[in-house]
């Protein structure tokens, strides 16, 4: 990994360079008289835990819903065939 320090002065002017190479994996450290003080860090969205089967005995499902649909089939049926002689 490609590590980029920089003074607090120069990174005033440098700011969206400075997030760009953040987000393409360069570690860029802040610097205040030449120590370390900071870090820019690409964002790590928080994904949300999951639970299997937090849903169950919430929905219900009436009727057939992988069955045949008249509608589709022959719509499915109809584009098939289109423009052909």
């Amino acid at each position: 990994m490609t590590t980029r320090v920089v003074n607090t002065h120069e990174a005033k002017s440098l700011l969206s360079e400075l997030i760009r190479d953040a987000e393409q994996g360069v570690e860029v450290i802040l610097a205040r008289n030449g120590h370390p003080v900071a870090r820019i860090v690409p964002w790590r969205a928080v994904r949300p835990r999951r639970e299997p089967g937090a849903w169950a005995g919430r929905v219900v499902i009436r009727g057939d819903i992988v069955g045949p649909d008249d509608d589709v089939a022959a719509a499915f049926d109809e584009s098939s065939t289109a423009g052909l002689p």
